[in-house]
């Protein structure tokens, strides 16, 4: 064999030595990406309400609880008809009744879209609301859930969100966590969706107003019915 084919030869042993470590390589990175990928969290970018909240405020409760019409909302914080509520009807609701006292308005929470999750993100956000209100925060914690409200099952209420809403509102994230962790309000949660049914109600949103069971679309006249007896 000539010294040019050897040469040659040799050359063409490198040149396949070069590929093989480049796809070699690029496999590597390929591996270090997925694993990047699916161990880094992004930080929990959260949506600020702006949407007022009513004057007077006392755990659940919102308004006159001498008011002539008591309203109880039961309601999944996964709910997109919640969520609509909550950011169209709600807001008239409290200008034009509970502030005037016409009106004491109660949140229970009906959580029941999770169902079947390892992580159920309607009752979590439940037992967080609860761990908000021990800090005296439940409706500024509710208002943060539904301005982030993204569907169901999505992943929007995960702990990480959920602690970062309690960040938002510059609650003792310690305390709030713990409480979270610990299923404090687990047995609360399962309770309120005995308390609904047992009134009823089958679906959210739905409102106990002065002991009957309707929809959001009646809301307004039934309320203003039994303001005029």
């Amino acid at each position: 064999m000539g010294k040019r084919e050897i040469v040659k030869r040799n050359r063409k042993k490198s040149n396949s030595n070069l590929t093989l470590i480049f796809i070699i390589a690029a496999f590597a990175i390929v591996a270090v990406a997925m694993v990047i990928l699916t161990t880094y969290k992004p930080k929990a970018k959260v949506i600020v309400s702006d949407q007022a909240l009513a004057q007077q405020r006392s755990g659940l409760s919102m308004g006159n609880p001498d008011a002539p019409v008591k309203v109880v909302e039961f309601a999944d914080f996964q709910c997109p008809a919640c969520a609509s509520y909550w950011s169209e009807l709600e807001p008239y609701i409290i200008e034009n009744y509970i502030d005037t006292g016409k009106v004491l308005f109660t949140y229970s929470p009906f959580s029941f879209l999770g169902q079947g999750y390892q992580w159920d993100e309607s009752k979590k956000s439940a037992e967080a609301a609860y761990c908000a209100n021990d800090q005296q925060k439940f409706w500024e914690f509710r208002n943060l859930i539904f301005a982030n409200h993204n569907g169901e099952n999505g992943g929007v209420y995960t702990q990480d969100f959920l602690t970062a809403f309690a960040k938002e509102l510059t609650l003792d994230v310690d305390t709030f966590t713990e409480c979270l962790t610990s299923g404090k309000y687990t047995t609360q949660v399962e309770t309120d969706n005995e308390f609904a049914q047992a009134q009823g109600a089958t679906y959210t949103p739905s409102f106990l107003v002065n002991g009957q069971v309707i929809n959001a679309n009646d809301l307004l006249t039934t309320i203003d019915s039994l303001i005029n007896e």
